[in-house]
This record gives structure tokens, C-alpha cells and sequence, in this order.
């Protein structure tokens, strides 16, 4: 009603020739509108007495909304993950991971032999060649029938392995354990529980093919029906056009789909700075728009009809990928921009920006807290506010003065110093003529257009450098190095890729021979685009990662920004002062000097909530870091695509300040413990990784080997070994120099005791009984005790407990984790000697700070 009011106000003020006051009043009923639909939006919290996470197994009634590709799962299964919608009486949207392991996929399966190889069991292999190459891991076994790992993903995609596969509308019935959604109490960490919240998932949850029963019926539209099996029908013609690598490429650049995009191919398009070709974008819709336009006008198509088609072809396109905002803000922006073309108006990319960005702040008013709205609206904004005026001013006067260059008449009404360049221009051209011929003097003119053309994406690309860092560096904590040259080279091959891509897929429906030319040119285009990626990506200088910018820094940028744009219309004074700040802003936030959030003077131990795993932060008094374990799955890192290193326990320690890490330290070889520690090696570059015993792992020998290729120095430590480090003094104290692992044991853990003052802390690892008793003996004394195994009673032993006779404790252990830990005997025990014990599940990342004299605990604020 008071957007009504107020609107109504505006109008009568406007007929009363009031202008500006009109204005006012407009852009108040628009923020009234906005916050009106933010309100309708607010999710609506009900009830269900079904999503219960953590405990028993719940009987889940529910049907399909988003299905998901069928992918090889760890340990030779199969894996699908698909969105569904309970049947209850509160519907609530879940995240299904539907899996099956090689046990359970019947040998009868294998329907027909993948791709003309001949399916063969073990048995039948045995004592042959095939045989041999089976044991030196070229083949993949599924329930006893051999498949040849570079045809395995092939066979799975083309269905010679089968599974079964749900799709949009399929009603199921099945038992699971839900998982509420649960944030990691830690600064900087990502708010999972508003992630699944935004995207109406109330919960996540496991369950085996075999016990999903199907149902009778369809729930859903005919319409998302229709959006689905089209958008699988083209991903089948990509995979029949391309091979598995190049179609995982195609899918993600062109329909939207990265599900087939492994880990180590999507990090090096991070590294390189050209992640945005891997995934739909605006930049798509405008490069296809682009084609489309420009092909309609050259079949002599009206304006009308190659705008209305072009949209048309956009918003279609938009549907299929299915790819959300991004898509739709660019088909938005150029739905203005055609019709104001249409309408014979000024066609201000700035008046566009800013129309498309006012009606998707009135939908949905969150869109502005959105990182991926931000760096579009963003990198559009800088373009045609900085980037559009300087190469107005450098480029396109002469740009436009190869126009019509034949035509005297024309330079009278171009500028003196343009119409100075066409006549010199004349006569160069006049001698190559003669020289060699009208060919030469063409392939002179194209060679020109074409160095204007790389002018011009030199400028705009470094201007997106620089323009980018500060939201790269705030949300991504990345500083792409060598995203300058690596766009230079992979723009112009997208812009080659898109439309070849869309020309291939649909002749492909028609004739595969006739999609042979584009199919062609796209994996010309795709190879460059790789190598091009991998290239760069791989380099150990493109791999630059920063800390979460200070407040001031953020404001320095932006100011540095905002003047840019404001300054790139004004004299070449100005606009060269805008342009030097705006890069030194950027250049302060990839190699700036680091500014940790330390306190001097004291030993900040800090227990980190990462789940069922392990990780603490040691900050000496001169400000030496200690960072031991890193965290990860239970059960081994192939059991969980989530990486505890790159997005728990690396964005806390990006939140303190810290770019580098002095030492990192692996108490044993258990994924729980290690599984994160590979990528906190990539990112901190520690200058030393200690250890104690190295068991039979191939998991270990392959984190050793990351970390000598990247120059981090391996030292082991046993009991008995003591140095001073960052002013305080460490002692091992586990495990015995003589100690022998056949396999990773939780025995094998390094056990410090740090030192400072009269304060000590005891970092026990997941050290159990018999290490504890072998320690005993060592005078384990502390002030401060991290409890060993995660509070199991396998550890926290009385004798062992009497000998470190702690004031504080605190326990690293996950909410609701199925191993029912900590457990109560250990509770009972520490409470028997009043020592005041913290958790990780309960108050998120606990500070301990050790002054010397005393132990002052100091929860962390979380969000």
C-alpha cells in the first residue's frame, strides 16, 4: 500500500512539473517494490517432523526435479546425484547421492562389449597378456568383468554399463539417513546452511540404487519434461561428436553441464584466470547472439525480424542450458540494448547495465550480495564506463577511418589527424598495389583491422585484471597472474568454439557428415583452449593465492575504481592518474605485503571446526605458524568430492591475514587428518612438512611427492627430539624412533608438546592407549590438552590423563557423526579431574591463548 502511495505521489508531482522531485519519489516506490519482493521471497520456515539428521533411517516418498549424470563413483561403482521433492504433507527439496558399488552390479550387466572390445572375466584372463596389463592397473573390474580404463568412461556414458538412472518426474520411495545442512564454525568459512536454504534444499542424503523401489506416475510439468530430455539429447550428440575429454569441455562451454570436468582440469582454468569460459556465461549468450545477428543481417533479414529471432534463439538457449541468473541478466541486458536499438534510441550500453540490473534487483533484491552478479554487473560496468571511452579516444577513430576508404568525399567529416592517417594510408597502398597486386593491398587492410582488433582486447583485457582483483581476491582468494596473456589467447578461440559447437550439435541431428566441418573447427579451437590453460595453469607462478583483503585495502579499491570510470572521459591527464591508481590497487592485492591477525607476545593455539577430521593453527609469540593436520573425509579421500583443505581450513587462515604457513606438520596418514593437506601445501607453500613414520600409503607417497616438487622440505621427528621454534620450545614425545608401520595407524601420531613460559600445550594427534602409556613416562605435563582420536575411548586413558593433568581440554570431533563421539566415559573422566573441556561440534574454532603464566580460552566468532 505505501509503494502504492508513494508512486501515485510521484505521478502527480510529475504533472505539476516537478522533474527531479518525481525522480526521488520513482526511486523511493522502486526500493519499496524491492523490499516488498524480497519479502515475498523469504523462504518459509515450517515444520517436518521427517528431516530428522543424524538419526535413524526415515522412509522418504519423493520424485525427481533435477536429475544428474551417471558418472563413475570410487572403487569401480557408479555414482548419480539428483534433486528431489518429498511427498509429504511439507514438501521439502533434498539433494540425493544415489550410488552403487562394483559388488553390487551384476556381471549381466555388461549388455554388449564396449566399443567392440570383447568382455572377458578375470578368470578367463587369467595367465594371459590382458591379464598382465589387469595388474598394472590398465583396467577397471566391475563384479568380476573387465573393462579397459580409457573405454570405461565411454561405456558408461553410452550405457554398455548399466544403472538405474532417474530422470525428471520419477516418483521413488527409499530408506536414508538425512543430513541437515551444518556450517563449519570457523571465520571466513562458507555458509553452507544458506547455500542449500537459497536453493530450497532442506537436507542431503546416501542411498544404494538397489534400495530405491520406483513408483507408479509422474510429478512434475510437461514442460521441464520437455527441457530435460532435450537438454540430454544434446549432451548424448556431444559425446557422440567429440571424445569423452573434448565433450566434457563442450558440455560445460556450451550447454552448461561440468559434471564430466575433473578437479585438476577445472583448477588450471581458475589458475589461468579464464574459469569463465569453462562455464555457461553471459559471454556466451553474447558471442551466439553476436553470430546469429550478424547471419540474419547478411541474408538481408529486417532488423525487426534479426532482433526478434536473435532474442528468441537467446531466451531458448537460456531455457536449455538451465544454467540460472548469469544467463538471464545477459539475455536481459541484451533485450534492452536490441530494443533500444529498434526504437532508434542512443544505444548506451550504461543505460542498458543499468535497466537490467534495477529489474533484477526489484525481483529478487538478494542478487546484489551474489558474487556472481557482482563480477558480471562489474565487468560489464568497467567495460563501458573505462574501457568503451579510452579506446574511443585511441582506437576508434582510426577504425572507423578504414571505413569507406576509397571515398574522398568522406574525410572532410573525420578528424584532421584521421583524415591525415587515410590519406597516408592511400599511399602506402598505392605502392603495395603495384608491388603486388590488389590481393596485397587486402591482406595489408585485414592485417590493420586485425592489429586494432588485438589493441583493442589488450586493453579490455587488462582492464578486467586489474578491475576484477579486489572480488576475485575477497570471494576466491585468487590472483590470476597470467589471466592477461591467457585471455588474449583464448577469447578469439571461444568466439571460434561457441558457434562451431552449435553448428556441429545441430547438424549432427540431421547428418553426422555434415557436422564433420564444425566438429572439426571446434576441436582445432578446443586444443588451443587447453593448451593454452594447461599451459599457463600449471605454471607454480600462476597458482597465486591471497588473503581476504583489509577494510582499507577494500576501500582503496574501490575508490581507485570508482575514479577510473569517473575519470576516463576527462582530459589524458586524468584518465592516465585513474588508470595508475586502479592498477596499483590490483597489484597491492596480489603481492602486497601480508598483514596476519597475530598477538605478539603470546602461544595462540587454535582448534579449528572441520568436521570429523582434525586441524589446529599454533601462532608463536614471534609470530611463527604451525599449521598440524589438515583435515578430510573419513574413510579416504576418493569417499567425498569436498575438499576440507581448499574450503575449510584455507579460508580461515585467509581470514587471519595469512599468505604463507612456516611449517605444517602431519601427525599420521589417516584422511581425516590428511586429506585437505595437499591443497594447504598449494596454497601456503610451507617451507617445511614434518612427520614421523612414512607407512606403506600410496595416498602419503603421493602428498610427499607434491610437496618436494613444490620445494617444501620433509623432516621426520620422534620422541626425544626437542628445538626451539618461533620463541617457544617443542618437544616430540611420540612416536619411538624404533616404531614399525605396516599401514597408516592412529599410533603413528606425532605427538608435540610446545612450550612457552610456564604454559604448555599437548597435541596429541589421534594417539591411543599404547602410545599414551609409552608417553606416560616423559613427564606429558601440560596446561593444555587436545584429546586424542577425536574423544574416543581409546584414548584419554586415567593414567595417561593423571600425567598431563590439563586445566583446559578440547576435543576436534563433528556434529552428529555417526561414531557417537566424544565419548561419555572420556567426558566422565575429564570432568572427574575438573578440566574444563571444549568441542568443536558445540562452540566452532576454540583460541586458546597462552600468555606464559596462564590459559586464556577465547571462542571465535562465526557466522
Amino acid at each position: 500500500m505505501a509503494t502504492i502511495v508513494v508512486f501515485l505521489v510521484a505521478a502527480a508531482v510529475l504533472s505539476r512539473g516537478h522533474p527531479r522531485l518525481a525522480q526521488m519519489l520513482a526511486m523511493t516506490s522502486l526500493a519499496c517494490i524491492a523490499m516488498l519482493t524480497a519479502q515475498l521471497r523469504l523462504p518459509v520456515v515450517t515444520e517436518n517432523n521427517s528431516l530428522t539428521g543424524g538419526g535413524s533411517e526415515t522412509e522418504i516418498t519423493a520424485h525427481v526435479t533435477t536429475e544428474g549424470e551417471v558418472l563413475p563413483a570410487s572403487r569401480g561403482g557408479l555414482r548419480q546425484t539428483i534433486r528431489v521433492e518429498t511427498e509429504d504433507a511439507v514438501p521439502a527439496g533434498l539433494r540425493l547421492y544415489v550410488f552403487t558399488t562394483a559388488k553390487a552390479i551384476d556381471s549381466a550387466a555388461i549388455e554388449r562389449p564396449p566399443y567392440g572390445a570383447k568382455a572377458q572375466t578375470i578368470s578367463e584372463l587369467s595367465g594371459t597378456a590382458e591379464a598382465d596389463a589387469h595388474s598394472q592397473s590398465r583396467y577397471k573390474t566391475i563384479s568380476g568383468t573387465i573393462i579397459k580404463g580409457d573405454l570405461a568412461q565411454k561405456a558408461v556414458e553410452d550405457g554398455a554399463i548399466s544403472f538405474p538412472a532417474f530422470h525428471y518426474g520419477d516418483r521413488i520411495k527409499f530408506f536414508a539417513k538425512l543430513r541437515l545442512p551444518h556450517n563449519y564454525h570457523n571465520p571466513g568459512a562458507f555458509d553452507f546452511r544458506s547455500y542449500m536454504q537459497g536453493r530450497s534444499l532442506a537436507a542431503s542424503a546416501s542411498v544404494r540404487a538397489d534400495r530405491i523401489e520406483r513408483l507408479p506416475g509422474f510429478a512434475g510439468t510437461k514442460f521441464e519434461l520437455w527441457r530435460t530430455r532435450v537438454h540430454r539429447s544434446i549432451i548424448a550428440m556431444i559425446h557422440k561428436l567429440w571424445p569423452p575429454e573434448q565433450a566434457a569441455l563442450v558440455d560445460a562451454m556450451v550447454i552448461g553441464d561440468d559434471a564430466f570436468i575433473d578437479r585438476d582440469t577445472r583448477a588450471d582454468f581458475q589458475r589461468s584466470g579464464t574459469y569463465h569460459i569453462l562455464v555457461v556465461s553471459g559471454m556466451n549468450v553474447s558471442i551466439l547472439a553476436f553470430v546469429t545477428f550478424w547471419l540474419l543481417r547478411r541474408l538481408r533479414a529486417g532488423d525487426v525480424a534479426a532482433s526478434c529471432i536473435t532474442m528468441l534463439l537467446a531466451v531458448l538457449y537460456a531455457i536449455l542450458t538451465d544454467v540460472g541468473a548469469p544467463v538471464w541478466r545477459s539475455v536481459l541486458m541484451m533485450a534492452v540494448y536490441l530494443g533500444a536499438r529498434l526504437l532508434y534510441r542512443d544505444r548506451s550500453m550504461l543505460n542498458a547495465i543499468g535497466a537490467a540490473a534495477l529489474v533484477l534487483i526489484l525481483l529478487d533484491s538478494q542478487t546484489l550480495l551474489g558474487a556472481s552478479f557482482q563480477l558480471t554487473f562489474l565487468c560489464v560496468l568497467v567495460i563501458a564506463a573505462a574501457g568503451v571511452p579510452i579506446l574511443e579516444r585511441t582506437s576508434g577513430p582510426y577504425r572507423t577511418g578504414l571505413r569507406h576508404l576509397d571515398s574522398v568525399e568522406y574525410d572532410p567529416s573525420l578528424p584532421a589527424k584521421v583524415a591525415q592517417f587515410r590519406l597516408e594510408l592511400r599511399m602506402v597502398l598505392v605502392r603495395i598495389t603495384r608491388l603486388g597486386g590488389k590481393i596485397s593491398a587486402w591482406v595489408v587492410l585485414e592485417t590493420l583491422g586485425l592489429a586494432f582488433g588485438a589493441y583493442d582486447l589488450i586493453v579490455i583485457s587488462a582492464l578486467m585484471q586489474v578491475s576484477l582483483a579486489l572480488p576475485m581476491a575477497y570471494y576466491f582468494h585468487r590472483a590470476t597472474s597470467f589471466g592477461l596473456p591467457a585471455n588474449l589467447l583464448v577469447v578469439p578461440l571461444t568466439e571460434l568454439l561457441m558457434p562451431a559447437a552449435v553448428a556441429a550439435v545441430s547438424l549432427g541431428y540431421i547428418s553426422t557428415f555434415l557436422a564433420r566441418i564444425p566438429a572439426v573447427m571446434t576441436r582445432l579451437a578446443l586444443a588451443g583452449i587447453t593448451g593454452t590453460v594447461h599451459g599457463l595453469g600449471g605454471l607454480r607462478a600462476a597458482d597465486l593465492r591471497v588473503a581476504t583483503p583489509e577494510p582499507w585495502v577494500i576501500l582503496a579499491t574501490s575508490l581507485s575504481l570508482a575514479a577510473a570510470m569517473l575519470l576516463a572521459r576527462k582530459r589524458w591527464w586524468w584518465t592516465t592518474c585513474g588508470m595508475i591508481a586502479l592498477t596499483a590497487s590490483g597489484l597491492w592485492i596480489g603481492w602486497g605485503p601480508a598483514h596476519p591477525h597475530v598477538r605478539s607476545g603470546v602461544l595462540e593455539v587454535t582448534s579449528m571446526d572441520v568436521g570429523e577430521g582434525d586441524s589446529s593453527l599454533i601462532v608463536t609469540p614471534d609470530g611463527h605458524t604451525l599449521l598440524i593436520d589438515a583435515g578430510g573425509p573419513t574413510g579416504g579421500p576418493h569417499l567425498s568430492e569436498f575438499d576440507v583443505g581448499e574450503n575449510v581450513v584455507s579460508p580461515y587462515l585467509w581470514s587471519r591475514g595469512l599468505k604463507r604457513l612456516d611449517v605444517v606438520a602431519l601427525t599420521h596418514a589417516h584422511s581425516d587428518h590428511m586429506g585437505g593437506m595437499n591443497s594447504v601445501l598449494k596454497s601456503f607453500r610451507p617451507k617445511e612438512l614434518w612427520l614421523s613414520v612414512i607407512p606403506p600409503s600410496d595416498d602419503l607417497a603421493k602428498l610427499l611427492a607434491e610437496a618436494r616438487s613444490l620445494g617444501i622440505r620433509v623432516e621426520q621427528h620422534f620422541a626425544g627430539d626437542e628445538f626451539p621454534f618461533g620463541g617457544t620450545q617443542i618437544r616430540v614425545l611420540a612416536p619411538d624412533r624404533d616404531w614399525h608401520s605396516f599401514k597408516p595407524g592412529n599410533n603413528d601420531s606425532l605427538v608435540l608438546q610446545i612450550r612457552y613460559g610456564q604454559t604448555t600445550a599437548l597435541m596429541e594427534g589421534d594417539a591411543e592407549a599404547v602410545s599414551e602409556a609409552r608417553m606416560t613416562t616423559l613427564h606429558p605435563a601440560a596446561s593444555l590438552l587436545k584429546v586424542g582420536h577425536h574423544g574416543s575411548k581409546t584414548s584419554a586413558a586415567p593414567d595417561f590423563l593423571a600425567a598431563v593433568n590439563p586445566q583446559y581440554a578440547v576435543i576436534s570431533v563433528g556434529a552428529n557423526n555417526p561414531f557417537g563421539l566424544p565419548k561419555l566415559d572420556v567426558l566422565e573422566r575429564l570432568g572427574s579431574r575438573k578440566v574444563l573441556t571444549y568441542r568443536t561440534d558445540l562452540d566452532g574454532a576454540v583460541t586458546f591463548l597462552l600468555d606464559g603464566r596462564t590459559v586464556t580460552p577465547a571462542l571465535t566468532d562465526f557466522k
